[in-house]
């Protein structure tokens, strides 16, 4: 089903942290905000957004997640990135569900596996509603995830390109242009569901 039929085709404005289940105090909301503060300052070409609330029966959290990122202007993204270098975490307090979506631009350094290791670093935590307790952890796995690939890119960046664009199908124009950008970390986008 066409996620625009479930979710809207407006464009949406929005801070990166969205708790419209209510499940963050004012305390947790700033520990989790602290966390997404030092992935952005670790690797200023990402940014990590958070978005609670119950999903339609319809829906999976990896389309609303896409489906988010496709959207939605988010208000408070530093250095004005576009959301194809974002990371959108998800939580469904209603049926205990966890998914996670990233930009296209963190294709290259992001697989399936890795978001489902940063969702299972929360799991416990949400399972025990203890939200920000989870988000944090995760939100520092995923640093830690993607400072380790910056490396690894800059050691061998052939092969993260490779992951994008074989090279016989490159352009001129796409050979001329400059390497993507090093974060002090590590870029990174997934997506990822995790359920009980």
């Amino acid at each position: 089903m066409d996620a625009n039929a479930i979710f809207g085709g407006n464009a949406l404005r929005r801070r990166r942290l969205t708790d419209q289940a209510g499940i963050l105090r004012h305390s947790e909301r700033a520990q989790v905000d602290a966390a997404m503060a030092r992935l952005s300052r670790r690797l200023p070409q990402v940014f990590v957004a958070v978005h609670t609330g119950a999903m339609d029966e319809l829906a999976t959290l990896r389309q609303f997640g896409f489906w988010l990122l496709n959207r939605t202007t988010f208000e408070d993204v530093p250095g004005g990135l576009t959301n194809d270098s974002g990371i959108v975490i998800i939580i469904d307090p209603e049926s205990k569900a966890a998914g996670m979506a990233f930009g296209y631009l963190l294709d290259p350094y992001l697989e399936e596996a890795d978001t489902f290791e940063c969702l299972l670093r929360g799991h416990a935590h949400w399972l025990e509603q203890r939200y920000a307790e989870g988000l944090v952890k995760a939100i520092a796995h995923l640093q830690a995830i993607l400072c380790k690939r910056s490396r690894q890119a800059r050691r061998n960046p052939g092969f993260f390109q490779r992951k994008v664009l074989p090279p016989a199908i490159l352009t001129d124009a796409q050979r001329q242009a400059p390497d993507p950008p090093q974060p002090a970390g590590d870029q990174a986008v997934a997506t990822t569901e995790v359920q009980p």
